[in-house]
């Protein structure tokens, strides 16, 4: 005797969208609605006509310099922050290292990435800073005055090492699941063939790599090219990047062109999104080979 499986209830089709409802409302009104003010805004006038003045201010010496500015910035602390997150994330995850030391130190990746702003600014401050921590140590107890060697927190250098405390956690976070898609296999078969650990990485795991640590560079830029409350916090205005600028003119007392901030606005969001694309290409060509 045959038993008939009760016939299964069919969901309507809006139930099974019901759980991402919060999140599509959450991006669109605090990501999709304020890029199209912002794109639609940098193209018009205070009284709300059409114009590309906006975008030819752009061309001021001061804008350009801000926005050399915060390239260099944002280039050296996307290789920097990526080359030490890489050498971490080797050592944690193919170095034979515990396993208690993987878990600490992606579960600290995870908070590090997200620790910005006026914390971030005032820890630094506090550490690095004319009377910090490690400043005060490093005189007293072996005679190394950081500030005689030129090296001051409110400065190019001072922002970059800075920067690197979220991007190389970053890198950590976003490089070890490529790093755990190297197959053992590979190495092995090397190995067989005579190749040194060097040689296994210089020919097989970094040509494997190499889309993955591209887009990494690429979301490293971006991360930092948007970055705008950590300088804020810890440099004011001493340092003019284009995130302190674009705050400027939307709500300072002096230079107040919203519509030029618009525009600045505009243009770091295509900066960021190329570089976006570029990371979202390369990571899925990354894991078709590591698949």
């Amino acid at each position: 005797m045959s038993v008939t499986a009760p016939p299964r209830r069919s969901e309507h089709p809006v139930l099974k969208w019901l759980g991402v409802a919060p999140f599509a409302l959450f991006a669109l009104l605090f990501l999709i609605l304020p890029t199209i003010r912002i794109v639609i805004a940098s193209f018009q006038t205070p009284e709300g006509r059409f114009t590309l003045g906006n975008l030819a201010g752009l061309a001021t010496p001061s804008i350009l310099d801000a926005a050399m500015l915060s390239l260099k910035l944002s280039l050296v602390t996307a290789f920097f922050g990526g080359l030490i997150g890489l050498v971490i994330a080797v050592a944690v995850t193919r170095g034979g290292l515990p396993d208690w030391l993987r878990g600490g130190m992606l579960t600290f990746s995870g908070v590090a990435s997200n620790f910005a702003g006026v914390p971030l600014a005032f820890a630094f401050i506090a550490t690095l800073g004319r009377l910090g921590l490690v400043t005060v140590l490093l005189r007293d107890w072996f005679g190394i005055n950081l500030a005689a060697l030129g090296f001051n927190l409110i400065s190019f250098t001072g922002l970059a090492v800075t920067y690197l405390y979220f991007q190389i956690p970053l890198m950590i976070l976003i490089i070890t699941p490529a790093l755990d898609g190297l197959k053992r296999e590979w190495n092995e078969a090397a190995q067989t063939l005579g190749a040194s650990n060097a040689q296994y990485w210089r020919m097989v795991a970094l040509p494997v790599l190499w889309p993955a640590l591209l887009g990494s560079f690429a979301l490293l830029f971006a991360n930092a090219f948007g970055a705008v409350a950590t300088a804020m916090a810890l440099t004011g205005s001493a340092l003019s990047i284009v995130p302190i600028i674009l705050f400027a003119q939307i709500r300072g007392d002096v230079l107040n062109d919203p519509h030029l901030g618009y525009a600045l606005a505009f243009g770091m969001i295509v900066v960021t999104g190329i570089a976006n694309l570029i990371y979202i290409l390369l990571r899925v060509r990354a894991e078709r080979w590591l698949k």
